[in-house]
């Protein structure tokens, strides 16, 4: 039978078969022998040795369609960026470096902005549309009010789902508010997965629902883009790809050039300046490291 490693500690890989449970497995010794090692939120083949006990071992690794480094989970399919819409004030620069790191990894990203009891309507709307203007998903939730949920459990069907943004903003406030609201026993789940003396800080899945899954460590810890070229980062400011054809030069780097197709969209208000700011950032702190 084929399931999701959702969790993975001293030696021991718990994995989640749909509609069936969680198994303990261990991994076989091909994988060593062949230098492979499983990871959290990969999907594999498990052969069952105690039915009653729900053991087993993993006995293949089905292909990976990503891997994060940290967290470290393979097969993401989105990311939520959670930033809070004040308490603490977003800082727009900070959310932009997380999106670029997440279409860095081919990751499909939803923005959540949360805390919205704290602002007004309008000034909600004003930052939404910044990034409904670049084509992103955009929520705008209250975890303390548990309002814009039904979205977000929709949004989570089907997918494994990684929760990024810095300290503060209500990331693992909405997690637990998932969890209450799932009707999985995940309860029992959770009893299977801690049971003896086993006890970790890594990071794990958690069920939602059937082929749903979440981290519940969530974000990026690090958002350092040193692997990434000056000359490639206007590919992860999607919104750009529209105006570039009307670029008079190839290659264009939307900077100093002329007759520039993505500053004539800012100028028009179809690229937000503040966008727009962070890109000329990045790209200045991308050329000083390739400098050194």
């Amino acid at each position: 039978m084929t399931g999701k490693i959702v969790k993975g500690i001293a030696g021991f890989y718990y994995v989640d078969v749909p509609n069936e449970g969680i198994y303990q497995c261990r991994a076989k010794g091909i994988f060593r022998n062949n230098k492979q090692k499983p990871l959290i939120g990969d999907n594999v083949e498990i052969e069952v040795t105690h039915v009653q006990d729900m053991e087993g071992n993993v006995v293949k690794l089905l292909p990976r369609k990503n891997q994060l480094v940290r967290p470290t989970v393979s097969n993401v399919d989105q990311a939520f960026i959670v930033f809070s819409v004040a308490h603490p004030d977003p800082n727009i620069n900070l959310l932009d470096r997380f999106l670029v790191a997440v279409t860095m990894n081919d990751i499909e990203a939803v923005i959540c902005f949360n805390k919205t009891d704290l602002l007004s309507d309008d000034k909600i709307a004003d930052l939404c549309k910044i990034y409904e203007m670049a084509g992103y998903k955009t929520l705008a939730i209250s975890a303390y009010e548990d309002d814009g949920f039904d979205e977000i459990k929709e949004l989570l069907k089907n997918k494994t789902t990684v929760f990024a943004g810095p300290s503060g903003v209500g990331k693992s406030s909405i997690i637990n508010l998932l969890q209450e609201h799932t009707h999985m026993e995940i309860g029992q789940v959770s009893n299977k997965i801690k049971r003896g003396k086993h006890t970790t800080r890594h990071v794990n899945l958690i069920p939602i629902d059937a082929n749903s899954y979440v981290v519940d460590t969530p974000g990026f810890s690090s958002l350092q883009l040193e692997n990434l070229e000056k000359e490639d980062l206007k590919k992860h400011f999607i919104e750009f790809s529209n105006y570039e054809p009307n670029c008079k030069y190839g290659g264009c780097n939307h900077i100093y050039e002329p007759k520039c197709g993505v500053k004539d969209a800012i100028e028009l208000g179809e690229i937000s300046p503040s966008r727009y700011k962070s890109y000329l950032h990045i790209y200045e702190e991308l050329k000083d490291i390739r400098r050194y």
